[in-house]
């Protein structure tokens, strides 16, 4: 049986790479729908082999969709992801309009996807199931095979957060600040705060009044949310002139002993990691590598000196992939594969 899907956002960068990734795995659907705003009907965007014609989501009929995956921001998703859901399509929202709804679950499917089995028993659930932050989503797959061995007490961690994650006008700053760098004509910042070609901005999202930004706030609930309540997180979250890919520098204190060596074996049996951990020259992935990959990888693993029971490690994924368009993907062939459609009629 195949199913049918509308992506909403699909011009969008990570609206463009759910396509790809949708023909990538073959995932099993008789019909994809280019859906956006109004300004984009008659855009195309490929599938596979096939262009689409993006349609209008005013007008368009979600009656017989099986899911929609939505990545139009927090602004389209408040209004229109229930009024989808109300029809018994499933939403899997990227945005961070739902993350922290007690009713919707966060979800990240190498490490908590049992819990969708619950909620699609649930006869009042929204059908809205949420996406977690690009930064959360490889950290946590990252922690989850050490955390069932050995419970983490508490995560310290440094972001270095490509500009993709601020979406395609973001990467278009970047990249003319780079060349008006060279000609003495360098553009002044409109999506960033200040200069991001050949700098780092240590601020992402909004200010908190505890001085913590949201994307650093996001981080620490989604973790403790998908992962563990009882987990202690705090983090600095930068962005750096990269294009694609985010990669964490993250300490992890254990409540006992967790060896370097022990931490390697677990996470190269761990689903959605690959360890590259040679200390040598080049022995480590960097954001470049990471880029059109499925994986999450994790490098630099060694014991911290400076406390007992922790580790250091160096963490890097494809943002739009394993962050955003991968994940929710891979909700929906988590729902399809355990049979859990079937418990999909409307609350």
């Amino acid at each position: 049986m195949g199913y049918k899907i509308a992506v909403v956002g699909a011009t969008g960068n990570v609206g463009r790479e759910m396509m790809n990734i949708l023909s990538e795995r073959q995932f099993p659907a008789d019909e994809v729908y280019a859906v956006a705003s109004r300004r984009s009907i008659g855009k195309e965007v490929s599938y596979g082999d096939t262009t689409l014609k993006c349609q209008d989501l005013e007008q368009f009929d979600f009656s017989g969709v099986d899911f929609c995956l939505m990545s139009a921001g927090s602004g389209i998703s408040k209004p229109w992801s229930p009024k989808i859901g109300e029809g018994g399509t499933i939403v899997i929202d990227n945005s961070s309009c739902w993350r922290y709804d007690p009713d919707v679950p966060l979800v990240v499917p190498e490490v908590n996807a049992n819990v969708l089995e619950d909620y699609m028993a649930r006869n009042n659930r929204k059908n809205i199931i949420a996406n977690p932050n690009c930064s959360t989503a490889q950290l946590v797959v990252a922690l989850k095979p050490l955390h069932d061995v050995v419970p983490i007490k508490r995560v310290v961690v440094s972001t270095y957060q490509s500009v993709s994650g601020a979406g395609k006008d973001a990467m278009d700053e970047l990249w003319n600040q780079t060349k008006g760098i060279f000609v003495t004509d360098t553009p002044e910042p409109e999506k960033f705060t200040k200069q991001i070609a050949f700098n780092v901005i240590p601020h992402i999202d909004a200010f908190m009044d505890d001085g913590y930004t949201k994307e650093e706030w996001k981080m620490k609930a989604e973790t403790k949310k998908i992962l563990d309540p009882a987990i202690k997180l705090t983090a600095t979250c930068v962005r750096v002139p990269v294009f694609v890919g985010h990669a964490e520098a993250v300490n992890v204190e254990f409540e006992s002993e967790l060896t370097a060596d022990q931490a390697r074996d677990l996470m190269r049996e761990a689903p959605g990691l690959l360890v590259v951990d040679k200390a040598e020259d080049g022995g480590y992935v960097t954001p470049v590598e990471c880029v059109g990959d499925y994986a999450t990888f994790v490098s630099r693993i060694r014991e911290d000196s400076t406390t007992d029971n922790a580790l250091d490690m160096w963490v890097v994924s494809d943002n739009l992939r394993k962050g955003a368009a991968l994940n929710t993907v891979q909700i929906a062939e988590t729902l399809v594969n355990r049979g859990l459609m079937d418990k999909r009629q409307a609350a």
